[in-house]
């Protein structure tokens, strides 16, 4: 009977999970094209088809859904980031600037626009900031070591952990900048001289 139970259960949790990802990827999506103020858990339910009930069941506050939404993207990126680590140039500047192109990629992307939104709300929320915060702070760590683990760097080298620091920084000003319009092409350049900047900073080691 335990048996036949545990089975007949596993459905209803794959379409359970099913729904929580449709919920999360739809928030993601709410954030990006609407901005904080417009987009309610009712907005989000509507785009990922499922009831505001539904909604509220797995995620009971909008600060749970948003909060869990940003993180939920951020983690599938680190895992894609690894994934594609394999196919990068195997050293030199070719290496550093591939690695450099990806990080860029991940600020200037719907990621980042939704995780934006989210941060400006946080400055006015009281209840959202100290969450949002900490999230922030927990990406940002992972995505420096991740980052320092692709470009094979040495941080004990005097000044290779500030450089790769700040690499993460530019691309975060890319971002802001491609907000307001296509800053493509200036990006491609800069990424280019950037990388051999840093290529330099880590070859000190060597």
């Amino acid at each position: 009977m335990g048996a036949v139970s545990a089975t007949a259960r596993t459905p209803k949790q794959d379409r359970s999970r099913a729904t929580r990802q449709r919920l999360l990827e739809a928030a993601v999506a709410c954030l990006a094209e609407r901005g904080w103020a417009g987009s309610t858990v009712t907005v989000v339910a509507e785009r990922a088809g499922v009831s505001r009930g539904a909604a509220q069941h797995h995620f009971p506050t909008r600060e749970d859904l948003f909060t869990g939404a940003i993180e939920f993207v951020a983690e599938q990126w680190l895992v894609a980031l690894r994934e594609h680590a394999h196919a990068l140039p195997r050293e030199g500047v070719p290496r550093t600037h591939a690695v450099v192109g990806m990080v860029v990629d991940l600020y200037t992307g719907p990621i980042f626009r939704a995780a934006l939104h989210l941060w400006v709300a946080a400055a006015n929320e009281e209840q959202l900031r100290p969450r949002v915060t900490a999230l922030e702070s927990r990406i940002g760590r992972e995505a420096h070591r991740l980052a320092v683990e692709m470009l094979d760097a040495d941080e004990a080298v005097t000044g290779v952990r500030e450089t790769v620091q700040a690499t993460l920084d530019m691309a975060r000003g890319l971002g802001l900048a491609n907000l307001l319009s296509d800053d493509s092409a200036r990006r491609t350049g800069i990424v280019r001289e950037w990388s051999a900047v840093l290529d330099g900073v880590l070859r000190r080691g060597i």
